[in-house]
């Protein structure tokens, strides 16, 4: 069982694409973390600090449940965002956390139980840490309501029968 504000344990291993995809978006979101980390100081930093440990964790459980060759780390990355100030590396952050909602919810699509629980509590975490980063920029919500989603996978289920 999980602690309180931990995300569920996964005791699958499995080479689905869709954990290379999550892996990859945790690689970034550390590097990105470690970038705006140096444009904050006092309790954000500390706050910036606790999200680079935690996605460095994420990134090592999806390494430890990979059954194929993980996805490798690149020496650098395109930041969505030029950290400038403490407005801006907030910004980074939510922009970093945005890319892994897409990729988590993909990861939800898998057959196992265990990594979907893992995917759904992840996604909703990266949305939550999103929102607060944004408010602390100053920033507004995203315009959609899963950013980076394709818009057929934010369309209504059909009702049985339809």
């Amino acid at each position: 069982m999980a602690a309180q504000g931990d995300a569920p344990p996964v005791r699958s291993r499995s080479d689905a694409a869709a954990v290379q995809t999550v892996l990859a978006a945790e690689h970034a979101a550390v590097y990105g973390y470690g970038v705006l980390g140096a444009r904050l100081s006092g309790t954000l930093r500390e706050t910036a600090k606790d999200r680079w440990n935690a996605h460095r964790a994420r990134r090592d459980e999806l390494i430890s449940i990979l059954s194929a060759e993980p996805v490798a780390t690149a020496t650098a990355y395109r930041l969505p965002v030029k950290v400038t100030s403490v407005n801006s590396a907030a910004r980074l952050a939510a922009a970093l956390e945005d890319g892994l909602v897409p990729a988590y919810v993909g990861l939800s699509g898998v057959s196992s139980p265990d990594l979907r629980a893992f995917a759904a509590y992840s996604a909703q975490r990266a949305a939550a840490w999103s929102a607060r980063w944004r408010a602390r920029a100053g920033a507004g919500a995203p315009a959609e309501a899963f950013p980076g989603l394709p818009a057929a996978a934010l369309a209504p289920r059909p009702e049985p029968g339809e």
